[in-house]
């Protein structure tokens, strides 16, 4: 089962869009999931690929599905053909040529993939292609070569304005046809995507391959990249998944729709990366990794080589999950299985923890008791029709969920994360907040003595109120109240709280569990005249890249705007949100707002922001539309406000060139 192929997406090691739509092919580091796979893009080495594919086998990831080793772009020589017109290795990354490299990957157990292009090489725009009458040729060198599985971007093809149907299609006809008659796997990999990428028509973008690469393709693009080195963000990894869930009928066996690959340790949480692993597992998608596997942590290999989840994205039926319900922040995937069990996720797209249920009947399985498995947990429990998790922020929890028998088993019961009032979304040192953990029973056996202890960390205090009950009937709830006072020299950063959550039941002795949540303990308010920009934030976000000080976003020149060059303030990329602790300790805001100037060395599309004050949830300021032709004065009575935010939004056309200052932001406190 492990052995279907699919093909890897595309992954661009790549400045933002604005910057890089024609110039850097996909790059990525090995590893590859239809089978699960490994890609090695960035400007690829003999020994980098050699390491990875060692890796693959030393740690276990082999055995578990990864086989395929993918060398991605930027693989060729500088000309990358010869006189005679064969695809020639960069002899400085590849001093042995590829054909030895292939038979040691083979050698390891292992498959190996390669990267070309659809368009024609266009020195200065794309780094390789077979377009320009190569296809057939480079098919038959890639087969020689004993290559297992070919990705075909498309830099150079829309460089070269073509049409991606016709042009792809040629290709997979000269895959199947080359001429020593070999397999391959192709990955066709369109990754133009508007508004992303500017305004292209439809029939060029990634969101119209579902139209027809299911009949010449393993696997497809569905949206443009997935983020970028190092800077991946979880919004757009969830845009990719919701992109890639538009079509899945035309998914089955041999034929997946792909979202682009996975990137732990790349930008997102342990949390957010295990959220992008059980939604790649319910889409069928390839499990592509697009780190280097040699850098990975114990916790990031973990999560890659979970079996059961591997399980649920492998199985034969190749069924792609579809939400049930409404969208939102909160909501349910189920994905059919081939034995008739169900794959259901309970997602949480926000940012507080949540206790999260569905009824069973939702999932196709009819009412009555129901065996769940946590796929990530291995823990099996029995619900009488709910299915419930305690989900963090940016989670999402998976079960394999099936029709129980037999006697009744472990009741499955939910303890929620340790949960603040929405109004103590952040707390300062010495402060006391309400602190609540709810315990719900859904299984079909009652549980006694239910008991939740509290743990904080050393100098805080908490106190338990009121009393707890001696049975939590099945069906039924109770929440535990605790009050928690912070130390006063409580640090600023993210502290734990740890709920374990104990009961007992009836032929299965005393069972429990643990949840834990991060409470976000405040920066010391600002005092005097402050640049804002080098005052402490407690978070800040941006479309693309990171929030630059005292430049503009990327970090690449100084915050300009009509010709004027400001020393201080802000950068960063629509949408964003830069949050403050002001305590109540400030009176008045004062800043200039608008496009950088940068964006008019890009492109004459996109560079449209909005931007607001907002204090404790009140909008103070708001700028209206801005384009690269606008600024606007703020000036704004923070009294009394003890959080802010400052908000970049994309004025509803996208994100694209949006490179947006709060510049001069000074605070008077």
């Amino acid at each position: 089962m492990l052995s279907r192929p699919r093909s890897s997406p595309c992954r661009r090691l790549r400045r933002p869009p604005v910057h890089q739509r024609q110039r850097r092919p996909c790059r990525r580091r090995p590893t590859w999931a239809g089978t699960p796979t490994t890609v090695l893009g960035g400007d690829p080495t003999e020994a980098e690929v050699k390491a990875n594919a060692d890796f693959l086998v030393s740690s276990g990831l082999r055995d578990v599905g990864y086989r395929y080793v993918w060398i991605d772009g930027n693989w060729a020589a500088p000309t990358p053909r010869s006189d005679s017109g064969d695809l020639v290795a960069n002899p400085a990354q590849f001093p042995n040529g590829l054909a030895p490299l292939v038979d040691y990957i083979h050698a390891k157990g292992l498959k190996a993939g390669i990267y070309t292009d659809a368009g024609p090489y266009i020195p200065g725009k794309c780094g390789l292609g077979s377009g320009g009458g190569y296809y057939q040729r480079d098919a038959d060198q890639f087969a020689a070569w004993e290559f297992d599985a070919v990705k075909v971007d498309y830099l150079c093809g829309i460089a070269a304005d073509l049409d991606p149907k016709t042009v792809y299609t040629e290709f997979a006809e000269a895959l199947r046809h080359n001429a020593s008659g070999r397999p391959m796997v192709f990955n066709l990999c369109n990754p133009v995507t508007s508004p992303d990428w500017g305004n292209y028509p439809e029939s060029q973008q990634s969101t119209y391959s579902w139209s027809y690469a299911p009949a010449i393709a393993q696997s497809w693009r569905t949206y443009t990249d997935v983020g970028f080195l190092g800077d991946i963000k979880f919004k757009d990894v969830l845009r990719n998944y919701d992109a890639n869930a538009r079509h899945p009928e035309v998914a089955g066996p041999g034929y997946f729709n792909d979202p682009d690959y996975l990137g732990p340790q790349l930008g997102m949480s342990d949390e957010e990366f295990r959220t992008q692993m059980t939604l790649w597992s319910v889409a069928a998608a390839p499990l592509v990794i697009g780190s280097d596997l040699r850098t990975l942590s114990k916790s990031s290999l973990d999560i890659l080589a979970d079996r059961d989840v591997i399980a649920i994205n492998q199985d034969r039926a190749g069924v792609q999950a579809v939400r049930v319900g409404p969208a939102g922040t909160t909501e349910t995937w189920v994905k059919r299985l081939a034995n008739g069990d169900r794959a259901v996720v309970l997602l949480n797209r926000g940012d507080t923890p949540r206790t999260l249920t569905v009824d069973a009947k939702a999932t196709g399985l009819d009412g009555g008791r129901l065996t769940l498995q946590n796929a990530w947990t291995d823990q099996v429990t029995e619900s009488s029709g709910t299915i419930s998790a305690a989900v963090a922020a940016h989670g999402a929890a998976l079960f394999r969920v099936s029709r129980a028998h037999g006697l009744p088993g472990i009741p499955h019961v939910t303890a929620s994360l340790p949960t603040l009032p929405a109004t103590a979304s952040v707390v300062a040192g010495g402060e006391t907040v309400r602190v609540e953990v709810a315990v719900r029973n859904d299984g079909t056996l009652p549980v006694l003595t239910p008991a939740v202890r509290l743990a904080a960390p050393d100098g805080w205090t908490v106190q338990a109120q009121g009393r707890a009950p001696k049975l939590l009937a099945p069906k039924s709830s109770t929440t535990f109240v605790f009050a928690v006072t912070l130390a006063a020299d409580a640090p600023a950063g993210t502290s734990q709280l740890t709920a374990t959550t104990s009961y007992t039941v009836i032929g299965h002795g005393k069972l429990s569990q643990t949840t834990a949540t991060g409470v976000v303990v405040a920066p010391a308010a600002p005092d005097g005249e402050v640049v804002l920009s080098h005052h402490a934030w407690i978070s800040a976000t941006s479309g693309w890249m990171s929030p630059t000080v005292d430049l503009s976003v990327g970090g690449w020149s100084p915050i300009s705007m009509l010709g004027q060059v400001y020393p201080t303030g802000i950068g960063v990329a629509s949408p964003s949100t830069v949050r403050y602790y002001l305590g109540a300790a400030c009176t008045r805001l004062a800043a200039v707002v608008g496009l950088d100037d940068a964006v008019r060395n890009v492109r004459p599309e996109g560079a449209t922001s909005t931007f607001q004050v907002v204090g404790d949830g009140r909008v103070l300021f708001d700028s209206g539309v801005l384009t690269r032709d606008d600024l606007r004065q703020v000036d704004v009575d923070l009294t009394g406000v003890r959080v802010l935010d400052l908000v970049v939004g994309d004025a509803g056309d996208g994100g694209y060139n949006d490179r947006a200052n709060w510049a001069s932001p000074n605070a008077s406190c």
